[in-house]
């Protein structure tokens, strides 16, 4: 997931040098939705992580 909001970042800055002012922010707004739904799946998986963590012990 990070890997494609960093695909598209990229797409945004070459599309914003060269001009394309709304692919631009299409493709930015594209990279941030991706990088929101990736953090909120790390911190489930961090606080599952723990509440497997305290089961076990």
């Amino acid at each position: 997931m990070l890997k494609w909001a960093l695909i598209f970042l990229v797409i945004s800055l070459v599309t914003g040098f060269l001009g394309f002012s709304g692919v631009s922010a299409a493709t930015a707004t594209i990279a941030r939705i991706l990088f929101a739904i990736a953090i909120i799946i790390f911190l489930i998986f961090v606080v599952l992580a723990f509440m497997a963590g305290s089961a076990i012990v």
